[in-house]
């Protein structure tokens, strides 16, 4: 049985809920709670989904805008995955290039190149964007 979408009730749930653009931290955690009551119900009408959907955007540019995640330089990033992967500089050796340039990489003083990002991304399983 395939469910359709009823404007009267997409209507009625919009009057209810009134979804705007969030502008300060009481709306943005009202609008958290309604998002989370939605997330969890695992009968959602399309309307609701619909409504969850415009929820979960308006949260996004809200947090985008007032919680932005710093980026990391490359080799932060490389040397964050290096310790929680349990690899050792030693097996970029090779790789990379000589134990040299693998220890300026790793320290930061020198730039990864587009190469080695990719042989990164490959070994590592991740956007070659991470390192660049």
């Amino acid at each position: 049985m395939t469910l359709t979408f009823n404007p009267q009730t997409y209507s009625h749930l919009l009057a209810e809920i009134s979804p705007k653009v969030i502008e300060n931290e009481a709306e943005y955690d009202q609008a958290l709670v309604i998002a989370e009551k939605l997330t969890f119900n695992r009968h959602k009408t399309p309307e609701e989904r619909s409504i969850y959907q415009l929820l979960v955007m308006l949260i996004e540019a809200y947090e985008t805008q007032h919680y932005p995640i710093p980026t990391s330089p490359p080799h932060e990033v490389l040397q964050h995955i290096l310790e929680a992967s349990g690899v050792q500089k030693s097996d970029l050796i090779g790789k990379l290039g000589s134990d040299e340039v693998v220890t300026e990489i790793v320290n930061g003083t020198r730039a990864i190149s587009m190469a080695q990002a990719k042989v990164l991304s490959e070994m590592f399983k991740v956007s070659p964007n991470l390192f660049l």
